[in-house]
C-alpha cells in the first residue's frame, strides 16, 4: 500500500466518522425550535428579498422559506440557517464521493479521473471543516458582553471561511477539466456545482448582514 492510498484511507476514516456522527444532530437548530412563532407572509417575504440578493435567487427561497418560523425577521439568524443548509449539502456530497473513491484506481497507473476525484474528496472534507467552522462561529456571535468589535472581527472568520469553502468546491469540479468526459466526472460535477451554489448563497447573506455592521 502506498503513502499516499494510506493518507486517503486515513482522510476517509476521518470523515466518514465525522458524516456518521454529524448524522444523529440537526443541520440547522435554530430550524428546529418548536418555541418560535408561526410565520408570516411578511416573515416569507423577507427570506425572498434577502435571496434577491444572491446569485441564485431560487435556489435561496426554495431552501430557506421553510425555516420563515424560525428566521422571522432577523438577518443574523436567516445567515445562520443558511450556513446551516450548506453544510449539510455539503456533507451529503463529501459522504458520496467518499463512497466513489472505495472503487477508484489509486495504484501507479491510475487514471486522471481516479486522481480528481482524490483531490475532490479531499477539497470537500476542507470545505466540510471550513462551513461548520462558520456555523460555530455564527452562533457565538453576540454573546453578552461582546461589542461592535468583536462582531466585525467574528464576521471577518466567517466570511473567510465561507469564502474558503466556495474555493475548495470550485477547486474540486476544476480538477475535472482535463479528464475525458465520463458517468463519473459528470455524476460528481453536477453534484457538487449544486452544492456550490448553496455555499455562495450562504456566502453572500453572510455578507449582507456583515454589511450591517451590528449583531
Amino acid at each position: 500500500m502506498t503513502m499516499r492510498t494510506q493518507r486517503l484511507h486515513l482522510h476517509q476514516l476521518v470523515l466518514s466518522l465525522f458524516l456518521f456522527a454529524a448524522a444523529f444532530s440537526p443541520a440547522v437548530a435554530a430550524a428546529d425550535d418548536a418555541s418560535a412563532p408561526a410565520a408570516d407572509d411578511s416573515d416569507t417575504d423577507f427570506i425572498r428579498s434577502s435571496c434577491n440578493t444572491t446569485l441564485y435567487p431560487d435556489v435561496c427561497f426554495t431552501s430557506l422559506s421553510r425555516y420563515a418560523n424560525a428566521v422571522q425577521q432577523n438577518p443574523g439568524q436567516l445567515a445562520r440557517v443558511a450556513i446551516g443548509v450548506s453544510l449539510s449539502k455539503a456533507r451529503r456530497v463529501a459522504s458520496y464521493v467518499s463512497n466513489l473513491t472505495h472503487d477508484a484506481d489509486y495504484g501507479a497507473s491510475g487514471s486522471r479521473a481516479a486522481l480528481a476525484l482524490h483531490d475532490c474528496f479531499t477539497n470537500l472534507g476542507d470545505a466540510v471543516d471550513e462551513i461548520r467552522g462558520s456555523l460555530k462561529q455564527m452562533r457565538q456571535i453576540g454573546a453578552a458582553g461582546e461589542g461592535a468589535g468583536s462582531f466585525l472581527f467574528q464576521m471577518s472568520n466567517v466570511q473567510t471561511w465561507m469564502s474558503a469553502a466556495l474555493t475548495d468546491e470550485e477547486t474540486c469540479t476544476d480538477g475535472f477539466q482535463d479528464v475525458a468526459e465520463c458517468p463519473v466526472k459528470a455524476d460528481v460535477c453536477d453534484r457538487v456545482t449544486k452544492v456550490k451554489k448553496f455555499t455562495s448563497n450562504a456566502l453572500a447573506l453572510v455578507n449582507s448582514y456583515a454589511s450591517k455592521g451590528m449583531p
